[in-house]
This record gives C-alpha cells, structure tokens and sequence, in this order.
C-alpha cells in the first residue's frame, strides 16, 4: 500500500506540474516563444498574494480570485509591449528578452521581500486530507489542484475549439500570414493567448505557495519542472503537459520512496529519456 499511496501522490502532484506547464505549453505552441520567465512570474503572483493578504485582510480564495485575472491583464500588455517587438527579429530575440526579464523579476522580488523564504498560509485546506482504506491519503489541497489543471485543460481546449477567437488563435499558430489574410490580428491573438498563460502561472504559483515555501529565486526550478513536463508530454500538445506532469510527479513520488535523495534526480533522468527515445514527447502534436 505504500507503493500505491506514492503512486497516487505522485499523480497529485503531477496535477501542479501541469498547471505550471500549461501556460509554457501554450506559448510555445501559438508563438513559438520558450518562456524564460515563466518560473518567475509564479513567483511574483505568489508575493502578489502573499501583499494582498497581509494588506487587505480578505481571505485566501478572495486574493486568488483577484490575482489571476489582474496576470491575465499584465500578460496581454507584456505580450503587446514588449514581447510582440522581439518576435519579428527571430526566436533567439525572444529568448534574451524573457531571459532578460527574468534576471529583472528576481531582483525585484529580491529588493523588495529580500531572500526570506515565505509561505502563503491556506489553513486547514492546506493540511486537511481524508484516507482511503486506511493507507492512502488525499490531501485537499492536492486534490483540489489537480481537478484545477483538468479543468484548466478543458477550458482551455473548448475555448480552441469552439470559439471564434480560439480558432483564430489556432489558425495563427499554424499560419499567421494567412490567418491575416482572413481577418485574424495576430498581435491581438497572441497578446490573447499570453493572457491565458499568465493567468494559468499565477494559478500554478499560488497552488504551490499554499503547498510549500518560496523565495525570489525558486523561479529557474519552477521553469525546469514546467519545461520537462512540456517536453515528456509533447511540445505544444495541452493534454501532453498533464500526462507529462504525472509522468513526472510519479516518478519523483516512488523514486522517494527507495530513496529520498533520488528524487529530483529521477525525474530529470527521465527526461533525458524520453528525449533520447521519444523527442517528440509521449503525445506528439500540437493541439493548440
């Protein structure tokens, strides 16, 4: 039962990967634009909250109804003004300026909270869990974050394919001259998309504040967790991003059982795995 109960916690936390991976996955897939700063803008939504909390006094579910529209907000304006200029020079433009606002998030993060490490402190949710047979425990929290990244996913995937806007956004991915040519303003479409990103991120950065600790400079680890998930499950393929983060999470949960120390470990050999005999990922193609 031990074994299983690692199984099953290891999906659970697969559920956070994908969430961390969605917004990574969706960029790459409309822009072909590998976000740098993604692990750090789950940081600065974390902060944001931990602000608002400390500020206002409203309840935890309050200030993540708050911050993840207001990161919708700052993506489509990062998309409009600032990352829109770089895509025409080539997707090694892309990559310095994300990186570039990366470098200026942690040292912001940095100048403003200094190095402590900080928690966002959900309660009884956060801790409570209930059991299964007597062996198995499922905690709230975890459960509660991964039925938000499925239904992350599916909205996300009703929005590509049963609306107008999302159709033009997938026509955009494939062929942006010609989705023009049809009506489609592409800065439009990817300032649309980069919303969503941002949005799934701070989602992804709350979840895990709740769940564990974090400072300025945990971003480049979020960042890897997310790319390998993306990688595993498929470039540019949504539902890849969850099966890759429950690749992930699985493999990191029972690698801790035989080990502790094997965990991170285990998880970037399988990485190097599935790019050494599966390079276009477990679900190849792209869905958005």
């Amino acid at each position: 039962m031990g074994w299983l109960n690692a199984i099953v916690q290891g999906l659970l936390l697969g559920g956070l990967y994908a969430l961390f991976a969605t917004g990574l996955s969706l960029m790459f897939g409309v822009m072909r634009i590998v976000n740098l700063a993604h692990g750090d803008l789950a940081v600065v939504a974390s902060f944001l909250a931990l602000a608002l909390v400390s500020g206002t006094g409203l309840p935890l579910w309050a200030i993540i109804v708050i911050t993840v529209p207001l990161f919708a907000v700052l993506g489509y304006l990062t998309q409009r003004v600032l990352l829109q200029r770089s895509l025409a020079s080539g997707p090694l433009a892309t990559l310095l300026v994300t990186f570039g606002l990366s470098i200026v998030l942690q040292n912001v993060l940095l100048e403003l909270f200094s190095a402590d490490t900080r928690t966002l402190d959900g309660g009884a949710f956060a801790t409570g869990s209930f059991t299964i047979n007597g062996a198995i425990s499922i905690g709230y929290l975890a459960l509660t974050t991964f039925l938000l990244a499925c239904a992350t996913l599916i909205g996300i995937g009703l929005f590509l394919a049963r609306t107008g806007l999302g159709r033009m956004l997938r026509a955009a991915s494939d062929d942006r001259e010609t989705a023009s040519l049809m009506g489609a303003d592409s800065r439009h479409v990817y300032g649309v998309a980069t919303a969503i990103a941002f949005a799934t991120v701070a989602l992804a950065g709350l979840m895990f504040a709740i769940r564990s600790s974090f400072d300025p400079s945990i971003g480049p680890s979020r960042l890897i967790f997310a790319f390998e998930a993306v990688v595993i499950g498929g470039l540019g393929s949504l539902w890849g991003t969850l099966l890759g983060g429950m690749v992930l999470g699985v493999t990191q949960s029972v690698s801790a059982q035989v080990d502790p120390a094997l965990t991170l470990l285990a998880g970037h050999l399988i990485f190097l795995a599935v790019l050494a005999f599966r390079p276009q990922g477990l679900l190849a193609g792209r869905t958005a």
